[in-house]
């Protein structure tokens, strides 16, 4: 089967994230990729604001493949915030963070920012996705339900929109759905077809 890029087949994947919505995204690809990750410090400067602050992580997180990159390997990193009221909401720590959240994102519409590190042996490139997404008010026995039943604490801003909480309660979005699911499937496919 010809793979529908020219050049795909010299290239071994490699997807350093422990997301299984990420690895989900992949998979529907269809062709082989690889899931190889480092332990990386999440720390960022205070002073980055909106989406400098996942372009950051994900170059932060490349960073960690230095020296460990074959020759046809290209090491995709990314990291996803949610950025409402001028701050970051990344994964809650417990069930009062993650509940706070959900109340600051009824009612009101949020960005979701995912940045994306493409790394081979001889380059790198970078980019950031946007996308808005409005929450009509959800009621405390919502949220109460959706933090028992899916226990979101692995989610930036704790929720996931292909979950309860996010088919009952969002009103719109602009932009592209998987970069809320958690990478921006459409906006990759166009950089890689540029690297090639």
């Amino acid at each position: 089967m010809d793979m529908p890029l020219a050049g795909l087949d010299n290239i071994s994947f490699v997807l350093a994230s422990k997301s299984p919505r990420r690895k989900m995204l992949f998979e529907g690809l269809g062709f082989p990729f690889e899931v190889r990750t480092h332990e990386v410090d999440e720390a960022f400067d205070e002073a980055l604001k909106g989406g400098e602050i996942p372009m950051y992580l994900a170059e932060k997180k490349a960073a960690a493949f230095q020296g460990d990159i074959a020759g046809r390997e290209l090491i995709i990193t990314a990291d996803t915030i949610v950025w409402i009221n001028d701050r970051a909401l990344n994964k809650p720590a417990n069930r009062v963070e993650a509940h706070a959240m959900l109340q600051e994102i009824s009612g009101a519409t949020h960005s979701v920012f995912t940045g994306v590190c493409l790394t081979t042996a001889q380059k790198q490139h970078s980019f950031v996705e946007e996308t808005t997404v409005t929450f009509n008010p959800l009621q405390e026995s919502e949220i109460e339900y959706y933090l028992d039943a899916y226990a979101p604490f692995d989610k930036a801003g704790a929720y996931g929109i292909q979950e309860f909480i996010g088919l009952i309660g969002i009103q719109r979005i602009d932009g592209d759905f998987y970069n809320v699911v958690g990478f921006p499937m459409q906006r990759f496919w166009a950089e890689l077809k540029s690297m090639l």
